[in-house]
């Protein structure tokens, strides 16, 4: 189905909300020059000059400040329409716009979205990473309708629900002294160069929480690095530059094709955690985000049967 809204409305929106004919250019696929005529024109059939290009980004004016404020509910209004009409045939089309913390956008979110997308063909998902924070932060603000995060979020500002069962595991390098022992103990842990995930992160806060019940100390540890995503904790740990937690998600693959790492028992502690689906307060999700959160409760659904037989 093509879209039904206005296209030079699209350009003037794309322009807004990018701040630079240019870069509207490469995401509409257009060339500058077919950028500027739009804008031209549009603003020839309004009488009114909906952008200030004096300075060095494409600042609105006035009139333009109004008229995004109107074509974001056109846009609004146009994709439900769009969604209805589609769901009238059982087909589902439109942009989906979901965000995941890192780990769940990785490692989990690729494979449930390839098999929406093989039931939906017609939709199209956008993918916002980031850590939990800037993710909550994102439903917060409405960016995006969907947000899946490894923590629990700082705010009451949203809901949130589980949506798939996770483990926080131990990793050190295949030649370390550890990997040759049953388990350690959590006092172990205390001397141990520790590589952890950057402040804000899910797996972060998780991990400390489980430590401090086992009566550890976030300044107890001996954090020798902190890093933005798993992989660069992988890197590390197989580097030898320590030990860390990762999501048992995050290294299923690499266990099966055998990389330079093994996991390390801890004694009396096992981190379980619920990954978590964020949704804004007010009205529940509707349209593409109400179907992407049917087909999660299905697979989950799915998956307990399995493991029930």
């Amino acid at each position: 189905m093509a879209s039904l809204e206005n296209f030079r409305l699209v350009v003037f929106r794309t322009v807004a909300e990018q701040q630079s004919f240019r870069k509207a250019a490469e995401e509409l696929y257009l060339t500058q020059p077919a950028v500027s005529l739009q804008i031209k024109a549009l603003e020839e059939d309004l009488g009114v000059q909906l952008f200030d290009r004096s300075g060095p980004h494409a600042g609105l004016t006035a009139a333009g400040t109004v008229l995004l404020k109107h074509t974001r509910r056109v846009q609004q209004i146009v994709t439900k329409a769009e969604q209805e009409i589609a769901a009238l045939t059982g087909d589902h089309v439109g942009q989906l716009t979901l965000g995941a913390s890192t780990t769940i956008a990785q490692y989990v979110l690729p494979r449930l979205l390839g098999e929406f997308r093989a039931e939906n063909p017609r939709v199209l998902p956008t993918l916002l990473s980031g850590n939990t924070e800037h993710i909550v932060s994102a439903v917060r603000e409405k960016k995006i309708a969907l947000g899946f995060i490894e923590g629990p979020p700082r705010t009451r500002d949203v809901r949130t629900e589980p949506f798939l069962r996770d483990e926080i595991l131990l990793i050190a390098p295949a030649a370390h002294e550890w990997t040759e022992r049953a388990s350690i103990t959590c006092a172990d842990l205390v001397s141990a160069p520790l590589l952890m995930r950057e402040r804000g992160s899910g797996t972060r806060r998780i991990t400390e929480m489980a430590l401090e019940r086992q009566g550890i100390k976030r300044r107890a540890l001996q954090i020798v690095m902190e890093l933005d995503s798993t992989e660069a904790i992988k890197s590390a740990v197989e580097a030898g530059l320590g030990v860390g937690f990762v999501s048992r998600w995050a290294i299923a693959k690499d266990l099966r094709l055998g990389h330079s790492f093994k996991i390390v028992e801890i004694k009396g502690l096992r981190i379980h955690r619920d990954f978590l689906l964020v949704t804004a307060k007010g009205p529940e999700p509707h349209g593409l985000a109400q179907e992407f959160r049917r087909f999660l409760a299905a697979r989950a659904g799915a998956r307990r049967a399995a493991v029930k037989v």
